[in-house]
C-alpha cells in the first residue's frame, strides 16, 4: 500500500482551495459543477483546475457533464457518465494509479462511492475487499443488495453526514483491507445511530403529496440531520416515479436509476447526476412544473 496521503473532501459545487492542497492532487468522484444552485462550472470547477496546474496528477468521475469533451485530449481527465459507469471505484485501476505517478492528496466525494475510490486509490488500484465495487454500484444506484460491510459504512456516513473523521476512518478501514476490528466497531456503532433517523424518516414520508407524476414532501422547518433524505426520497419513489424534498433551502429531486428519466435534460441543466439533481428552494415551483411536464411527454 502506497503512503498513506492527505485527505480532503469537495461536492461539485463546494471544492476546497486548490493553493491549501499539498503537492500532487488525485480528484476521484467528484462532478464538474452544473448550473444549478447558483454553482456553475465557470464559478467552481474551472478556477480549481487552473488553481492546481500541472500538481492535478488525474481527475476520475463517472457523472454527466457537457463539458466532459473539452478535456478528451488530456489523459489526466478520465470522464464517464453515469450509465457507463455506475460507480466510481470500477474506473480506478492500476494502470491509472500508475500513469499519475506519485500523489501527495486525494480529493474524493463524501459518500461511500468516493471514499471506496481513495481508498482503492491508495491501495494501487485492488479492491479493499472482494466485492468492494459491487458494493459501490449498489449503494450508488441503490439498485440491489450491498454487502453486509459495504452497507455498514454507507449507513454509517448516511447517520453522520457531516463528520470528516469519520470519512477518514472509513477510508483508512478500507484502504488497510478491512482488517481493524477496532475501527470496525466505531463504524458499526455509528451505523445503528441511522435506525432512530430511519424510524422519523418514515413518519415524514406519510406528508408525500403525490399525483400520477411526481410525490413532493414538504420538510422545511425540520432539520436536515433529523432525517435522511436518500431514504425519504426512495419511499417517495415508490407512490410516483419521481419523488422531491424541499426543505428551508434546497430541491432535492430524484428517479429510479434505471427509469430512464433524465431530471438533467428536463430541469435544462448542464451537468449532474441524470437521476439526482439538487437546486435552490427558490426554483420549487419551476422544478415541479418541468417535472410535471416532462413526465407528461413521456
Amino acid at each position: 500500500m502506497a503512503t498513506f496521503p492527505f485527505l480532503a473532501y469537495g461536492t461539485p459545487r463546494k471544492l476546497p482551495r486548490a493553493d491549501r492542497l499539498e503537492g500532487r492532487v488525485v480528484v476521484l468522484d467528484v462532478a464538474f459543477a452544473g448550473d444549478a444552485g447558483g454553482a456553475s462550472f465557470e464559478k467552481v470547477t474551472e478556477p480549481f483546475i487552473r488553481g492546481l496546474g500541472p500538481r492535478l496528477a488525474m481527475w476520475i468521475d463517472h457523472h454527466d457533464h457537457a463539458l466532459h469533451p473539452r478535456f478528451a485530449d488530456d489523459p489526466r481527465f478520465v470522464l464517464r457518465t453515469k450509465a457507463e459507469h455506475p460507480a466510481c471505484p470500477e474506473l480506478v485501476t492500476p494502470e491509472r494509479v500508475a500513469l499519475a505517478g506519485p500523489i501527495d492528496t486525494i480529493v474524493c466525494h463524501v459518500d461511500f462511492d468516493g471514499l471506496a475510490a481513495a481508498a482503492k486509490w491508495i491501495r494501487g488500484g485492488t479492491e479493499p475487499y472482494e466485492g468492494a465495487d459491487a458494493d459501490a454500484r449498489a449503494i450508488d444506484t441503490r439498485l440491489g443488495k450491498a454487502s453486509e460491510r459495504g452497507a455498514m459504512m454507507d449507513r454509517a456516513l448516511r447517520a453522520r453526514p457531516r463528520d470528516e473523521g469519520l470519512r477518514g476512518l472509513i477510508v483508512r478501514y478500507l484502504a488497510t483491507g478491512c482488517t481493524d476490528a477496532g475501527l470496525y466497531g466505531i463504524l458499526r456503532e455509528a451505523a445503528s445511530e441511522l435506525d432512530a433517523i430511519e424510524a422519523h424518516t418514515r413518519e415524514m414520508a406519510r406528508k408525500f403529496e403525490v399525483d400520477s407524476q411526481i410525490a413532493i414532501c414538504d420538510a422545511r422547518g425540520v432539520r436536515s440531520d433529523a432525517y435522511d433524505k436518500t431514504l425519504l426520497l426512495l419511499l417517495g419513489q415508490e407512490r410516483a416515479g419521481v419523488s422531491l424534498v424541499h426543505d428551508d433551502t434546497t430541491v432535492t429531486v430524484a428517479a429510479r436509476f434505471d427509469s430512464g428519466v433524465d431530471l438533467v435534460a428536463m430541469l435544462g441543466l448542464s451537468g449532474g447526476m441524470p437521476t439526482r439533481v439538487s437546486v435552490t428552494a427558490s426554483e420549487l415551483d419551476r422544478v415541479v412544473n418541468l417535472v410535471r411536464a416532462g413526465r407528461a411527454r413521456a
